[in-house]
């Protein structure tokens, strides 16, 4: 057998899909490469030192109306021949069974360019350079002999597509991601706390190394040392009802799980039931459910330079727009692409993504945000008599529906009489998705708001991990139950 014809260095899309543009009714090529560098120390001790490279293509292929794809890292022409008449095949064999017509509206014929910011390329800090930064944070989150474990990771990410299509589409995107963690693990006899740099893996930023200021990491680093002996040495959180007061690295994860999950369009259509669940929205509730306060305002912005999600167009080649997902507390539109918003009539965005080369693109979320609102947290503290401010997701746990929810942090202080008082730990929280942002009562000005993200957003089959991205102000909240525990 002979050896397939290598792909030329540089790979070109447009070029290619001449060579498959014919085996098909409609032929769509999306070439993904991802350089990814992770770098570790545990313990003041160099631990992994990784680069991953992943380098093919997707083809799309509509025979008879019906879409089928086929992915192949050959990017040789017979490779993507193989590839092309694999996807025609398929389309051709389900186009009995299909459950939505294609139509070429579902893939905008369009033509541009995005790159994300990069004002300092990774090449220009050599890994002994990163290595004795990792080393020196670890040395700043061991403030005490009781903290017994200590770890520091960064990983790199050059990201770049080129999607092509026979009806004339040609998009090219290229991204810098910077992703970090800092931990450090506390023991006093059988308890064990642990406090990190906004919780695991939180800081995720687009960029280039301007993203990483180690003398701001080093301030944090030793902070977090200290937060985790205060932790070993305080009381188990309450268990009672009161005020909540949430810290932008925790209303991460409550966006995420309690509306960025549940409004997504395949959900809806139970595309996603099998595996990721469903969703407690129906489609009738788009424009007509109240979902919280009326100072809850949620926008879907991929458009946000150095937010982790940040792109020009989608997977599909639908241009990115910012959009309002809820407005005052009202439901406007849902986390879908083109082709759910043809399947269910709704209004969605630009969110039709992909999580590499050999996966289909889905509904995702890309950059979705809380906006601020006009309250200090000063102000916050201070209009609270008896509640407790929490930080830093530890753990989270809810329905397949997306509606009865419970979450844990690392850190939390009680707030009594408008002050905030002593730390506690293990502190949960629980609540009802709609009854929980009614009771949003106040939001952090600007001045307040943190930009975070997640590498490790799980949905699909086969399975598929994509990048996320979650900015928000402090938010306060009446009434809700806390409760200790949960080592």
């Amino acid at each position: 057998m002979n050896a397939p014809e290598a792909a030329p260095a540089e790979f070109d899309p447009v070029s290619a899909l001449s060579a498959i543009a014919g085996m098909a009714d409609w032929i769509g090529l999306r070439f993904v490469e991802e350089v990814s560098q992770h770098r570790s120390v545990r313990n003041g001790k160099p631990e992994r030192n990784q680069v991953h490279v992943r380098r093919g293509a997707m083809v799309e292929a509509v025979v008879e109306g019906n879409l089928a794809y086929a992915a192949t890292p050959d990017l040789s022409h017979a490779g993507l021949q193989d590839a092309a008449g694999r996807a025609a095949r398929l389309a051709r064999a389900g186009a009995r069974h299909a459950v939505a017509a294609f139509s070429p509206g579902l893939r905008p014929a369009v033509c541009g360019a995005f790159a994300g910011p990069c004002a300092q390329c990774f090449d220009t800090l050599s890994l002994e350079e990163l290595t004795a930064r990792l080393i020196a944070a670890c040395s700043r989150l061991r403030v005490s002999g009781d903290i017994v474990e200590t770890m520091a990771e960064i990983t790199l990410t050059q990201h770049s597509s080129r999607y092509a299509t026979s009806s004339g589409t040609d998009i090219a995107q290229r991204f810098h991601l910077v992703s970090q963690n800092f931990v450090a693990t506390a023991q006093d006899g059988p308890e064990i706390q642990r406090r990190s740099l906004n919780g695991p893996v939180a800081r995720c930023l687009q960029g280039g190394l301007e993203v990483l200021d180690f003398d701001c990491i080093y301030r944090e680093c030793e902070r977090a040392g200290r937060e985790a002996l205060e932790l070993l040495a305080a009381e188990d959180c309450p268990g009672d009802t009161r005020d909540l007061l949430l810290a932008p690295d925790q209303m991460l994860l409550q966006i995420h799980e309690s509306v960025g999950h549940p409004l997504e369009l395949d959900r809806i259509l139970g595309d996603e039931r099998n595996y990721a669940g469903w969703s407690f929205v129906k489609p009738e509730d788009f424009g007509r459910l109240q979902y919280g306060s009326p100072l809850m305002n949620i926008s879907f912005d991929p458009t946000l330079p150095g937010e982790f999600a940040c792109y020009g167009f989608d997977d599909g080649g639908n241009r990115a727009h910012r959009e309002y997902l809820i407005r005052g507390g009202l439901l406007l539109r849902g986390l879908g692409g083109l082709e759910s918003q043809a399947r269910l009539g709704l209004p969605g965005v630009a969110n039709f993504r992909s999580a590499g080369w050999n996966r289909p693109p889905i509904d995702r979320m890309a950059n979705l945000n809380l906006e601020p609102g006009d309250s200090t947290l000063d102000d916050m503290i201070a209009s609270v008599e008896r509640g407790i401010y929490m930080s830093a997701n530890r753990s989270w746990s809810i329905d397949d529906y997306r509606r009865k929810f419970q979450f844990g942090c690392e850190y939390a202080r009680l707030i009594e009489d408008g002050r905030l008082t002593r730390v506690v730990r293990n502190p949960n929280y629980r609540g009802v998705t709609l009854p929980f942002w009614h009771s949003l009562k106040k939001v952090g000005s600007l001045d307040t708001l943190g930009i975070f993200g997640t590498p490790f957003c799980g949905k699909g089959e086969p399975h598929q991990m994509i990048r996320v991205g979650h900015a928000s102000p402090h938010c306060l909240f009446a009434n809700v139950e806390v409760f200790g525990g949960g080592r």
